[in-house]
């Protein structure tokens, strides 16, 4: 897709440390089965002036984890249309927007620590 739209520089985040290793050829590829993917990639690596790849850890990927478990569970008529997925974000926790302040002026979580301190 990134071609077909003209994109020049492209970063590729990926979760996999061993694959993003693996196609900047910086590690040896053990796998015989992917060979033939790393090629591939390195290959469409060469339609773009700058494509750079880096990696995150799972840790960190939380919200694109929940994104892509979304997507798989959508199907579409139209393989070629994707729906539009609104997201917010917020300045605060989202459970500070619906808790109701308290008649004693006190935290929400206020008789809770109380009676774990006791």
């Amino acid at each position: 897709m990134a071609i077909d739209m003209y994109i020049q520089e492209l970063l590729v985040i990926g979760d996999s440390d061993l694959l993003i290793h693996q196609v900047q050829e910086e590690w040896p590829t053990k796998k015989s089965k992917i060979l033939p993917y790393l090629h591939y990639v390195q290959e469409l690596r060469k339609r773009f002036i700058k494509a750079e790849f880096q990696h995150v850890p799972r840790v960190q990927n939380e919200f694109v984890d929940a994104l892509a478990t979304l997507s798989s569970m959508i199907q579409h008529p139209d393989k070629n249309f994707i729906d539009h997925i609104s997201i917010k974000i917020h300045d605060q926790p989202a459970y500070c927007a619906h808790v109701e302040e308290e008649a004693d002026r006190k935290p929400w979580f206020h008789d809770i620590k109380k009676y774990l301190a006791k």
